[in-house]
């Protein structure tokens, strides 16, 4: 028989009488780091001309922000369990404000960089901290549901709207605003957080694992790095090898560290279980996934089709209506078919939107097949980003929510990142076999055919992803969420809306 809670414990684990503010605005944190990966792309031809950025360093503008972001990410998420997710979550929102500030004011190449950097770096603060606070404060399952609702319709539709943004930004003002306009957001957010936000943090041992730290971040880095390295020298160039190879034996050592260590910077429990270890796995494709859209769309829109930057924010802003739409009928749709459905449908839908995309072509309706696949796919992200961040959370213990959310942002950081590397390679080997076939005036029939192959190839991988949702993630409701017990314990018991899958017992410190 389980002890009752003390009512210490009892406090703490009640619900949070200001968490709907919390949600709105983690949320819109959370819009703020997804538009800033998007809004800066649209931006920087114009950059590369105010600051003379070389052709060869111009990739630095993403890079730097990219590396930082995906290499602190673990680290971040445990800074965040220990030394409290509140404060945290402030710190990073003041910090990624003033890095903003600072590239929007870069007079040189080297402190636009710089900048980059530094907000990548306060963004893997503050996003394990976003998915934590919304672990430890939405306990009720269907108020979680909710609420990892409106995060996924953010994640999902962010991109979209950073498109829109960079491309208003950069045609009626300056590319620095694509910057600045993080600034005022960023301190109205802070101030609020400091206001409404419940300090959380764990309990017993909190004692940093220096090695493991070191080793992730590390490897961690050299895998981002090595997947954009391969982008512009090829996977066989030796500083490609030499920085993958590195990156996985890195994480080898990461991994046997964490083994051994008595206080890990990412206990291996919250890697274990099928659905937990599935939903890892379905992120990172949904990512692969998406992230092509938001490149060879624009490519195409823009380059192919001679759309300005605001034409082509507009012309991919449907996605971003549906999948703020998707959520809500995603989340009336748990209760029927339940998380498993939900999510296979999800990738079902989006691939087939993937799927029309692929089909484009020099004179390719944009009103019978651009938008049409849009729509699709935003749908198919209001439907499996949700389910995917709250299962990949199932049974993980308070303690262990900033290590469990920067495995949520690592694996779609390395998806991503591994796509966007290997689509691009596989879009420009195309181009240059059509040329080398038809000659130099072919170049653009070339492009067409690599876009169209890498959006098709990115609808596999949705395909691939709703073949795994179907057996790993759970099918229904939580069976914790039917049986009457003290708010402690059933925090403890799940912090998921979801069950437990069959055989799987909850997380244990």
């Amino acid at each position: 028989m389980e002890p009752l809670p003390s009512r210490a414990a009892a406090v703490r684990s009640a619900p949070d009488p200001r968490r709907w503010w919390l949600l709105t605005i983690v949320a819109l944190a959370e819009l703020m780091i997804v538009l800033d990966i998007y809004i800066v792309n649209i931006a920087m031809p114009s950059a590369q001309e105010a600051l003379a950025i070389t052709d060869a360093n111009r990739h630095w503008v993403v890079t730097a922000y990219g590396i930082a972001f995906g290499g602190l990410l673990l680290l971040g998420g445990r800074i965040g369990d220990y030394w409290g997710r509140k404060r945290t979550f402030v710190t990073a929102l003041v910090g990624f404000g003033a890095a903003s500030a600072l590239g929007g004011a870069a007079a040189t190449q080297e402190l636009l960089f710089a900048a980059r950097a530094l907000q990548g770096a306060f963004a893997a603060l503050m996003a394990p901290a976003i998915l934590s606070l919304l672990t430890v404060s939405f306990t009720d399952p269907r108020e979680r549901a909710k609420a990892f609702g409106v995060w996924g319709a953010v994640a999902g539709s962010g991109s979209a709207v950073g498109l829109l943004l960079g491309g208003l930004f950069t045609e009626y003002a300056s590319w620095r605003w694509t910057l600045l306009v993080n600034v005022p957001i960023a301190l109205a957010l802070a101030a609020a957080g400091w206001a409404y936000v419940r300090e959380s943090r764990a309990e017993g041992d909190t004692r940093y694992d220096l090695a493991g730290a070191v080793t992730s971040t590390a490897g961690v880095t050299a895998l981002v790095y090595g997947f954009t390295r391969a982008e512009g020298d090829g996977w066989g160039a030796a500083a490609t090898i030499g920085l993958l190879a590195g990156g996985v034996a890195l994480i080898a050592l990461f991994l046997a560290i964490e083994w051994r260590s008595s206080h890990p910077l990412l206990p291996l429990r919250v890697l274990a279980g099928r659905t937990r270890g599935g939903s890892f796995a379905a992120n990172a494709l949904f990512a692969a996934a998406l992230m092509s859209y938001g490149v060879f769309l624009v490519y195409y829109l823009q380059g192919s089709r001679g759309y300005s930057a605001l034409e082509s924010g507009l012309a991919i802003l449907p996605l971003a209506v549906a999948a703020i739409v998707a959520v809500s009928a995603g989340t009336r749709l748990l209760r029927s078919i339940g998380p498993r459905g939900v999510t296979a449908s999800g990738f079902a839908i989006g691939a087939a939107g993937l799927g029309l995309l692929a089909t484009i072509g020099p004179q390719t309706s944009y009103a019978a097949v651009v938008m049409p696949g849009l729509v699709l796919l935003g749908i198919g992200a209001g439907f499996a980003f949700p389910v995917i961040a709250n299962t990949a959370l199932v049974g993980v213990a308070p303690h262990d929510a900033g290590a469990a959310s920067g495995m949520v942002n690592v694996s779609q950081q390395i998806g991503g990142a591994l796509s966007l590397a290997l689509l691009n390679t596989i879009a420009a080997s195309v181009a240059e076999g059509r040329v080398e076939r038809d000659g130099a005036g072919a170049l653009a029939e070339g492009l067409l055919d690599g876009y169209g192959l890498a959006l098709g190839i990115a609808g596999a991988l949705m395909l691939v992803g709703a073949g795994g949702g179907g057996l790993t993630i759970p099918r229904g409701p939580t069976r914790y969420a039917r049986r009457r017990c003290p708010p402690a314990a059933a925090a403890h018991r799940s912090t998921s809306g979801f069950a437990v899958a069959d055989g799987e017992a909850p997380l244990r410190r």
